[in-house]
């Protein structure tokens, strides 16, 4: 399933709180995007049409929540990032934020941290 940049948006405010009107997501993501009410409710119906999210009648107005899971959402974004990009190595990806000047030294010591965890592991 591709999610569009915009429509991670609304998804990120689902994944913070559901489930959520129409109304609300719109109170949510609209204001900081500069986005008018219509266009928060397209996003919402094109994600209704992936299955990305479900709704749910409340009265006369629907609740919205997430169907997808934010960590399969990240994983396969992710993979689909490396895949594309770096042929399905992380290890290219590392390397061209390095090269970039993009790691900061918490990064760094954070991926120090994750490679002693998994040489522990083994």
């Amino acid at each position: 399933m591709r999610i569009s940049a915009a429509e991670s948006l609304i998804m990120e405010a689902l994944w913070r709180k559901s489930p959520m009107s129409a109304e609300d997501i719109v109170a949510e993501v609209g204001p900081e995007q500069n986005w008018a009410d219509k266009t928060v409710r397209t996003l919402i119906n094109r994600l209704l049409t992936k299955s990305a999210i479900s709704a749910t009648r409340d009265g006369r107005r629907y609740l919205y929540s997430a169907a997808v899971e934010r960590a399969d959402y990240v994983s396969s974004e992710s993979k689909g990032l490396v895949d594309r990009l770096f042929d399905g190595k992380l290890a290219p990806l590392v390397s061209h934020f390095a090269e970039t000047n993009q790691l900061s030294a918490s990064d760094i010591a954070e991926l120090k941290r994750l490679v002693a965890e998994l040489d522990d592991g083994d």
